[in-house]
């Protein structure tokens, strides 16, 4: 997920409570990485598993006004 400077803190919280299973202490973490960092992982997964997410996630942000980014990235392993 990609920092802005528009979109709440606690909608990006809920967000990856939502759609990526954290409970409300890691998904505050993940949410300071990206303010700090400008950008943060939310969680790895197969390709058309990370695909969805990133669709529901930028669905939400859409529909409640707000520019939020989120893209899906290869994992070397």
């Amino acid at each position: 997920m990609l920092n802005d400077d528009y979109t709440p803190m606690e909608f990006v919280v809920v967000v990856i409570q939502e759609f990526f299973g954290k409970d409300l202490e890691g998904a505050t973490r993940i949410m300071l990485k990206i303010h700090l960092d400008g950008k943060g992982i939310c969680g790895v997964y197969s390709r058309d598993v990370a695909a969805t997410k990133v669709d529901q996630v930028l669905d939400a942000a859409n529909k409640a006004g707000h520019p939020l980014k989120c893209i899906s990235e290869p994992v070397d392993f």
